[in-house]
């Protein structure tokens, strides 16, 4: 069950949202599955959507077939009352790990393999939305996009593309900054990895108090001294706390050579694993740092294949942005809090869809990766009863 009733009636229940109709014809739990709806027909207007659903919804007892399929602006309606908050805290309740100890391509050991990224989203050009998630570029410069623009930035399970964790915020705040909250939520038994545009010592460190492995490449300009070769190639090496002087650098990089405890304020103790790839003048030299220290632990190239799986993360994003969205579509909300609400429904629709396609992957004993996106949201769509996709 991937979004269950009680779920969202927990949800709706915590974010204190009260029914207000007095036909009780589009309660709350109804209204959150009709959003997730409008995700799944994203070229759909409201009332053919509803017309959709609603047969689904009588399946699952949500639903009274007396009741007259709700007109556009009754459901927008009853999305303001719903708010902003329900579907974010009811991802929360459901968006955890799909892949199985028996999932292939999920795991580093026993590390589950999650990368964080970011992406953006059209919106309508609405003042409301301008004024909360503002246009790329700039009007004086002439390059504003012609959207506002929301930011997102998620951090997936690599083997099932699924979403793990999520926020959202305007297109003027940096992806480092919108991904610091996450870094306080990974499992302990994850491995992240990250590009090289998320690391920031303050970062590395935020994440590290998770309890959570990490694998992230290393900034070019990042100085990384030397501590101690290691038997595989690799090295041991120091992050240290930018602004300090180079004596009490120093001082850091002897403590760590002569395996003092560091203090994490100040500096980490890391492992870096370098290699070259191919590219369009030659060769590019990757540098990774790993939380990782042991070689015994992970060998240097199961962590550089590791790595490469971060792509992954993208491939979730072009599955939500350009197959369950469609390409180059805004978002229906005019108003921020069903923006707001609208991003969570496509987060929560994405999971579902990709705890689908790894469960039917791990039946198979096959890789999720040789499942197509495409064909198993096409066969959710074209259910009569729709529950291939959220069963209640």
């Amino acid at each position: 069950m991937t979004v269950p009733w009680f779920k969202v009636a927990d949800a709706v229940a915590a974010c204190g949202v009260k029914e207000k109709r007095s036909d009780g014809t589009l309660p709350a739990h109804v209204v959150a599955y009709l959003t997730m709806g409008l995700c799944l027909f994203a070229d759909d207007p409201y009332e053919e959507v509803a017309t959709k659903v609603t047969g689904s919804l009588a399946e699952w007892g949500c639903w009274n077939a007396a009741w007259p399929v709700p007109t556009a602006s009754a459901i927008t309606q009853a999305r303001k009352r719903l708010g902003r908050d329900v579907l974010k805290d009811l991802f929360y309740r459901v968006a955890g790990p799909v892949a199985e100890s028996a999932t292939r391509g999920a795991r580093l050991r026993g590390w589950r393999l999650t990368a964080v990224d970011g992406f953006e989203l059209d919106l309508p050009d609405s003042k409301q939305n301008a004024a909360e998630f503002g246009y790329a570029g700039s009007e004086r410069s002439g390059n504003r996009s012609a959207f506002p623009k929301a930011r997102v930035v998620a951090v997936a399970e690599c083997g099932t593309h699924a979403f793990l964790d999520a926020e959202v915020a305007g297109i003027g705040v940096g992806e480092k900054s919108v991904a610091g909250p996450l870094l306080d939520r990974l499992g302990e038994d994850w491995l992240l990895t990250a590009d090289r545009g998320f690391y920031s010592f303050e970062a590395w460190g935020r994440a590290r108090r998770s309890g959570a492995g990490l694998l992230w490449r290393a900034p070019t300009q990042l100085r990384l001294p030397l501590v101690a070769w290691l038997a595989d190639g690799t090295y041991l090496s120091v992050l240290i706390k930018p602004g300090l002087r180079e004596a009490a650098r120093t001082a850091l990089i002897e403590d760590a050579k002569a395996g003092r405890e560091l203090d994490p304020e100040r500096a980490h103790l890391v492992r870096v694993v370098e290699y070259d790839v191919p590219d369009r003048e030659g060769k590019e030299l990757i540098a990774l740092i790993t939380s990782i220290t042991d070689p015994a632990a992970a060998r240097a190239d199961e962590l550089a294949s590791a790595y490469h799986q971060r792509w992954e993360e993208e491939s979730g994003n072009d599955q939500l942005k350009t197959h369950l969205r469609g390409p180059g579509r805004i978002l229906r909300s005019r108003l921020p809090d069903l923006v707001h609400q609208e991003i969570w429904a496509y987060l929560l629709t994405h999971h579902a869809l990709a705890a689908l396609i790894s469960r039917a992957a791990t039946a198979a004993d096959i890789d999720p990766d040789r499942l197509s996106f495409a064909r198993a949201l096409n066969i959710v769509r074209r259910s009569s009863t729709g529950t291939a996709a959220f069963p209640p």
